[in-house]
């Protein structure tokens, strides 16, 4: 496994330590050899995904779709079947071991349905970034800072002719 010096990239970011620790986690940790079930990850548009997993040979009471400490969790456990006696395989390629697949989602994913056709497993994500959270524009002003009151020529006008009525007093 090839190592990465990963720290010049965590000097130039700020508040982002769960990623890096995550990032750190892949990195570290060996690929499973086993693929199976094979599996896809789309982006559909700006903030939708979808997981589309192969299920050949799962019914959909079968399969589980779980969402825990911003993991999602699909299983797939085939229910006990009768063994025909007259059949005998000669090539058996169709898998239906267990299964368990994890995907670590990121904050403010959140899964919206999932449906089961011909053989596949759709997952549907969505992320709904709060408004508090979205990206703002912040306004550049010049002069003064904020909260100091710059006054203006009638302001400095009425001190002046209060000056002069206090004078003459």
């Amino acid at each position: 496994m090839r190592s990465f010096d990963l720290s010049p990239l965590f000097r130039s970011t700020i508040g982002f330590d769960p990623f890096a620790d995550v990032l750190n986690r892949v990195l570290s940790t060996e690929v499973d050899p086993s693929s199976y079930p094979p599996y896809n990850i789309e982006k559909t548009d700006e903030n939708h995904y979808r997981i589309s997993v192969a299920v050949a040979g799962f019914k959909p009471e079968e399969l589980s779709v779980e969402v825990k400490d911003h993991q999602l969790v699909i299983a797939g456990r085939k229910a006990e079947e009768e063994r025909d006696e007259n059949v005998t395989y000669l090539h058996r390629g169709i898998a239906q071991r267990a299964f368990e697949k994890r995907f670590q989602l990121a904050e403010h994913v959140q899964v919206t349905g999932a449906r089961h056709e011909n053989g596949m497993l759709h997952v549907e994500l969505v992320r709904e970034i709060p408004e508090a959270l979205k990206p703002r524009r912040i306004e550049i002003t010049s002069g003064a800072p904020a909260g100091q009151v710059i006054e203006g020529k009638k302001a400095a006008s009425e001190k002046a002719g209060q000056k002069k009525v206090t004078e003459a007093a």
